[in-house]
């Protein structure tokens, strides 16, 4: 069912959608005749558009306000398309075939024929491509037949969006649809693989993790410091996923005006109105803590606070890519 969506403060209006196999044709021809569609995935929600389009994908970087010089990644229902868009390796091959679908985007040369606009991969030779592990997101892709543009439905440089009511806070009426599907499971953006080089390397920590992709490959890729002027993932800026209110990490303790977003067991801000507190995650859950995490940063942002106090996260496994996020926000 369809029903209208305004944010008060900007008094837009967008239209979202829940998923039906009727709302997916529809949201398979905003594609198709060159629009703009928030797209739910398993990650976070996508503003989708056809890569194939320069101007559709224009449309993306006006929406967002997104430096031209940083990548998009490209979205495909299968391997099999991916195969026409970029030159497959042996290590592409491997982690393709054991980890998609899922959050893990690939960087690999691009391919000559490939019809992807130049915008898209701001003008690199090579390509960032994902097949998500969201059913909804791949029938959207698959329906409209052409490989899909989506970065993070949100204004560049903020928050990312794990609900459709983001997205519609975020850009309004920039985009033609939001197709809804609840909350995002994952929460954080894809890890980023370059399997362009003679070596694996990680340019943005995410739900798939090094210990992973060390099991397909029988290596450890290295990790990327991530901090570019000029990157060639999306996510490598230094000033990334950042609300408006200051975030102070590895807190041990709470200074006036501080919100709290804390991590595991604690007595930290007990004395906080429910209001100016969330926890990752109760139990020290990272995959419960990295599926709360844009979702709680949003909530204490609007709460008018001084700063977020942000209790330290175990950096390993899921954690090395919540901090990622987190360090990102927190740094001005």
């Amino acid at each position: 069912m369809a029903r209208a969506r305004v944010d008060d403060k900007n008094q837009r209006m967008v239209k979202i959608v829940t998923i039906t196999d009727t709302s997916i044709a529809e949201a398979a021809s905003v594609i198709k005749r060159g629009g703009l569609l928030g797209l739910p995935t398993e990650t976070v929600y996508g503003l989708a558009a056809n890569a194939l389009d320069g101007r559709a994908v224009a449309r993306i970087f006006e929406a967002k306000g997104r430096p031209a010089f940083n990548p998009l990644i490209i979205h495909v229902a299968n391997k099999a398309a991916a195969e026409k868009l970029a030159t497959f390796n042996a290590a592409a091959h491997a982690v393709t075939d054991a980890l998609w679908p899922g959050p893990l985007t690939i960087i690999l040369p691009r391919r000559a024929d490939s019809g992807i606009s130049e915008l898209a991969t701001a003008g690199l030779p090579t390509i960032a491509l994902r097949c998500p592990a969201h059913a909804g997101a791949r029938a959207v892709i698959e329906a409209a037949g052409v490989p899909v543009a989506a970065p993070s439905a949100n204004a560049s440089g903020t928050l990312s969006p794990t609900t459709a009511q983001h997205v519609a806070a975020s850009l309004g009426d920039a985009l033609d649809m939001i197709l809804a599907a609840g909350a995002c499971p994952v929460g954080l953006e894809s890890t980023v693989l370059d399997l362009s080089g003679d070596m694996p390397v990680i340019l943005r920590p995410g739900a798939v993790t090094p210990d992973d992709i060390a099991r397909v490959l029988g290596i450890t890729p290295a990790i990327d410091d991530g901090q570019h002027d000029a990157p060639k993932s999306p996510g490598q800026l230094l000033r990334h996923y950042a609300p408006k209110t200051p975030v102070r990490l590895n807190a041990k303790d709470l200074q006036a005006g501080e919100a709290l977003l804390a991590f595991g067991p604690t007595l930290l801000g007990r004395h906080l109105p429910d209001s100016a507190k969330r926890n990752l995650s109760d139990g020290s859950d990272l995959h419960e803590a990295a599926a709360n995490l844009f979702g709680y940063l949003h909530t204490l942002d609007a709460g008018g606070h001084s700063g977020i106090a942000v209790m330290p996260v175990p950096d390993t496994g899921l954690g090395l890519a919540i901090n990622d996020r987190l360090k990102r926000a927190a740094n001005s």
